[in-house]
């Protein structure tokens, strides 16, 4: 880690033990600058702030700083980072540009435009995203749809380097920022509905050279080659395109994979599940990496066998949390499957796993054994149809991230309460199109909503409140030291909890539907908060109905809103 982050790190850390000794009336005052320095904001993903300028007792007052057209509709999708005085964002498609802001008037610094070829849309599974830019001693990371990673001066945005990390044509793009860890720029890419082989690799910070690369749909004499049917293994998913953690302490990367492919389970292994070795690893699966060679620490596969398309890509969250009367290095996720699991990160043994949203395909988690005990009616198979399987293929939770408050002890968890039918079919693959061999309509799940915000206890695993939405797919979290938590959904309401209580505090509407989460930083002395509009256009064509709604909610959209107390 350079020394440029360290500082912006450490000051977080600082900044936090000042809050918690002090009055929220102290802390109204002016506050030193801080960033935002990476998507989750800290290498545990956490999406917590220190900052408590904006407070539960003065949000109500919250107004526009500035905003921004982005130039770009359709799932924007991008977290803005800080760093200093300058926030970058990334749009849609492509990205088609990469901005450098003022980041306290939005006044533009620089414009990055790459060139993105025309026919990316075809190849892109779940829509032309990017979730935002990766910032490390002076340079800016991007991943690109057209399956290549690029280095940007962050003070000029100057192209440095540009580095082919996959064929796009074969549907494999990349939506989503890459880490950096030393000297190592490390990144994932889509394709699990195309049949891509997947796997995660490192480049180095200053030439875009590969330095190593671990398969995660391993081959013949790579560890967990046996768990896959025959050569299914060429095309069998297991790709990382969201976001990685990483822990100082055991220099270890941890990364989400995610379906294999193609969701009929019989081309890679019973088909019935009664998989036995089988499984289909690194697919559905939480894997610990080396950060300095890339080789396999330990794993988790959440979903063995996954035939419902419970890709395991979300968001790995890091804490140190009392279990038992004993601190544990905890780590937390909110799966597409419905379980939320929490693991030792050192070790990655199971902890605990308990449902956190109406969940039938599994009757419950055997934590001694690390393994889901299945609802054999629920597993689809040839012949066999499975009805009311809950959660539907979007998951319990999708990409959107959560956030962790260590003053609150809790977890604010976008999740979705929508359930499907689902019946395989035969299946072929083709470079470069859908591989998958499924149907699967989907209806509205039990109670009378389809979305919620929920405060989640990762240690009683248990809800501690939730607000309700009539949506599912709703934007990811903030919370803050200021006792709130912000999130979007789908009408483009923007809103702040009371982090304790759930209670809307504030809330505007933005325009169009949001689905990241919002970023807060001080620079002068005034705390602001950041959020990306414009609502996706891929994904409601898999909700059928549903899609129809989420797309009537709001128009496309693109655009930047900053607000201050």
């Amino acid at each position: 880690m350079n020394s440029t982050k360290a500082g912006l790190l450490a000051g977080a850390a600082v900044f936090l033990g000042m809050v918690c000794c002090s009055s929220v009336a102290d802390a109204a005052a002016k506050v030193p600058d801080t960033g935002w320095a990476m998507y989750g904001n800290d290498y545990g993903n956490t999406r917590f702030s220190p900052l408590s300028q904006i407070n539960a007792k003065n949000v109500a007052h919250m107004k526009l700083a500035y905003s921004l057209q982005l130039g770009s509709l359709r799932s924007n999708e991008s977290s803005p980072i800080v760093v200093g005085d300058t926030m970058y964002v990334s749009t849609s498609w492509g990205p088609k540009y990469v901005y450098a802001l003022d980041a306290a008037t939005g006044a533009r610094k620089w414009v990055y435009e790459p060139d993105i070829p025309d026919d990316v849309l075809q190849y892109a599974c779940c829509d032309v995203n990017s979730r935002g830019v990766t910032y490390d001693n002076g340079k800016l990371f991007v991943g690109r749809l057209d399956g290549n990673l690029t280095a940007l001066d962050a003070s000029t945005g100057k192209e440095l380097w540009t580095t082919k990390v996959v064929e796009y044509k074969q549907g494999s793009v990349i939506t989503s920022p890459p880490l950096v860890v030393h000297d190592k720029v490390i990144t994932g890419f889509g394709g699990g509905e195309y049949g891509a082989r997947g796997s995660l690799q490192a480049y180095d910070v200053n030439t875009g050279k590969l330095v190593w690369q671990t398969y995660t749909a391993p081959g013949p004499g790579e560890p967990g080659n046996e768990t896959w049917k025959g050569d299914s293994w060429k095309h069998g998913g297991a790709v990382g395109w969201l976001v990685g953690s990483y822990d100082a302490k055991t220099n270890s990367v941890f990364w989400g994979f995610s379906n294999p492919s193609p969701w009929n389970s019989v081309v890679r292994s019973t088909g019935n599940g009664n998989y036995g070795a089988l499984s289909n690893l690194y697919s559905a699966s939480t894997v610990a990496f080396d950060a300095d060679t890339g080789k396999i620490k330990w794993h988790f596969q959440a979903t063995p066998e996954d035939a419902w398309d419970y890709d395991g890509v979300n968001e790995l969250v890091l804490a140190d949390l009392k279990i038992g009367g004993q601190k544990v290095p905890a780590m937390m996720k909110a799966d597409r499957d419905g379980f939320f699991f929490v693991l030792n990160r050192e070790t990655g043994k199971l902890i605990s796993a308990e449902k956190f949203v109406p969940t039938t395909w599994a009757d419950h988690y055997d934590v001694g054994n690390a393994k889901p005990v299945e609802v054999a009616e629920k597993r689809p198979g040839p012949g066999h149809t499975a009805l009311g399987v809950c959660p539907n293929l979007i998951g319990g939770k999708n990409w959107q991230p959560m956030s962790y408050n260590p003053g609150t002890g809790l977890v604010y968890i976008p999740s979705n309460n929508v359930c499907m039918d689902w019946s395989v079919s035969d299946v072929t693959y083709k470079r470069g199109v859908f591989y998958l061999g499924a149907e699967f309509p989907t209806h509205a799940g039990p109670g009378g909503y389809m979305g919620e915000i929920e405060a989640w206890d990762p240690v009683a695993q248990k809800k501690v409140w939730g607000v309700k939405e009539d949506l599912p797919f709703n934007g990811g979290t903030l919370t803050t030291a200021g006792g709130l938590t912000f999130y979007g959904n789908m009408h483009g309401d923007f809103r702040a909890l009371d982090a304790k209580t759930g209670h809307i505090l504030w809330s505007t509407n933005l325009g169009s539907g949001i689905g990241p989460g919002a970023t807060s930083y001080a620079v002068g002395g005034k705390q602001y908060i950041a959020i990306v509009v414009g609502r996706t256009a891929a994904i409601p064509a898999f909700l059928g109905d549903i899609g129809k709604q989420l797309t009537a909610a709001t128009p496309e959209g693109g655009a930047l809103f900053v607000f201050s107390e």
